[in-house]
């Protein structure tokens, strides 16, 4: 009985963390989540643009490459196609990109005034193989973020 009890369980564990593992795979390079910290959910609905740094331009150095919106979950996962599929660019070490989430707007909807109007977090990528995911975490009068994983 407790050997089959161990299969099942070991083998729940092996599915779950292959579903997860494929999960990774079909997601974009650069992931964004937003969590509310004052009213202790994730945010969702604010709005996201990422936008990369190219010295070439003149009148703004940063160029939007992609748009997205945070689902129920707080989560932009589909900022860029997934690496290897159609469409998707592989990132360059030493590339600079900006995410800027619109917070304002966010706080209007939820009855709210923001100090920040939006927040601006700027990032090199290092390793292109790796992903990178930046998280936020909101008040109305207050943020912060850290290189998540």
């Amino acid at each position: 009985m407790y050997a089959t009890i161990a299969t099942h369980v070991e083998s729940s564990a092996i599915a779950k963390f292959s579903q997860n593992h494929r999960s990774n795979m079909a997601k974009s390079p650069i992931t964004c989540h937003i969590l509310d910290a004052a009213l202790g959910k994730p945010a969702q609905g604010v709005q996201v643009e990422l936008q990369k740094y190219e010295e070439s331009l003149s009148e703004s150095p940063f160029r939007a490459v992609a748009t997205g919106i945070t689902n129920a979950d707080g989560r932009c996962l589909d900022l860029l196609p997934p690496a290897g599929s159609e469409g998707s660019t592989p990132l360059q070490g030493g590339e600079t990109y900006k995410v800027i989430f619109k917070t304002k707007q966010y706080f209007e909807g939820t009855d709210r005034k923001s100090f920040y109007p939006w927040v601006e977090i700027p990032f090199t990528i290092q390793n292109p193989g790796e992903h990178y995911h930046i998280p936020l975490l909101i008040s109305p009068f207050s943020f912060t973020t850290y290189r998540g994983s």
